[in-house]
């Protein structure tokens, strides 16, 4: 007996009916959409189910960088479209180097431009307006991971997330011109040639060791070290959640203070109880303030 294989409207109507049934379920909805980043190599749905699902029924703004499908302007979108079906209420924005706007559709709107440009950072928030939630799975020089961080993360909504993917480009150092040829038919080799992360742990320039800056930016009230400047960073940041090639980071108001640090020096009474007057009566020697900021 032949059996007969399903028909694509057979197969159009299961998938419809999915998404609806997978609409609540992160991790089984992002199975359906054809992205290889939901793939079984890269985990980030199971992140995102536990720190998006609050948000899931709020009528929220959404901004991915990088809309996926390389320079085709027809192909991509997949997971825009997966958080357009994840929250029902809100609007999704995205931005490519690559004119996509063909991909848009109700309640998804594509920016046209490159990250790099500050000002074209700065327009597209003009028109968003403040955000719920960037996600950056945009370009993978580390150089300009870091400025658009630090341009975006301040349009954020407080209590807003931004979710940093690929941090593996962190420990991949620029190939060098000299590899420029052999990456010339290939994207991923192409990317690799100029990421500019570093196979130092300790290296201060990666998107890896920015995040790692901020998580100690936290407790910056707890640093022993008068005279200290908190930045925007340090007052504004109240979580960084780190997870294989992804990080997670929440906005907020991060002025808990200290049980026994005030301006960044021990209490008085601590200090009187030590015998001194002054935390530099300690001999401690303390970094400067442009080694903290970095």
């Amino acid at each position: 007996m032949n059996q007969t294989q399903p028909s694509k409207k057979t197969k159009g109507i299961s998938h419809f009916v999915k998404k609806y049934i997978y609409r609540k379920d992160l991790i089984k909805l992002s199975s359906l959409y054809d992205n290889a980043k939901w793939g079984e190599t890269h985990r980030f749905a199971q992140h995102y189910q536990k720190h998006f699902a609050p948000f899931r029924l709020k009528k929220i703004k959404l901004l991915e960088i990088g809309v996926g499908g390389y320079d085709n302007p027809n192909v991509g979108g997949e997971s825009l479209r997966m958080w357009k079906q994840y929250f029902p209420n809100s609007i999704i924005y995205g931005i490519d180097v690559v004119d996509k706007k063909g991909l848009e559709e109700e309640r998804i709107k594509i920016f046209q431009g490159d990250q790099s440009d500050e000002n074209f950072l700065k327009k597209v928030i003009d028109e968003t307006g403040e955000l719920d939630i960037i996600i950056e799975d945009g370009c993978s020089v580390n150089e300009l991971r870091i400025k658009t961080f630090n341009t975006l993360f301040p349009a954020l909504k407080e209590g807003g997330i931004y979710a940093e993917e690929n941090t593996h480009i962190s420990y991949w150092p620029s190939l060098g011109s000299q590899w420029s040829k052999l990456a010339e038919n290939s994207v991923f080799l192409a990317n690799c040639v100029s990421v500019g992360g570093n196979v130092d742990l300790n290296a201060s320039d990666t998107i890896m060791a920015m995040y790692k800056r901020l998580a100690d930016g936290l407790n910056y009230e707890e640093f022993l070290n008068p005279g200290y400047c908190p930045s925007y960073l340090d007052k504004n940041i109240v979580s960084v959640h780190f997870y294989h090639n992804q990080v997670i980071v929440y906005k907020g108001n991060n002025n808990e203070g200290s049980n026994i640090i005030e301006n960044n020096t021990l209490k008085p009474e601590f200090l009187k109880a030590l015998g001194v007057k002054y935390l530099e009566d300690l001999g401690l020697k303390f970094p400067s303030m442009q080694s903290l900021e970095k």
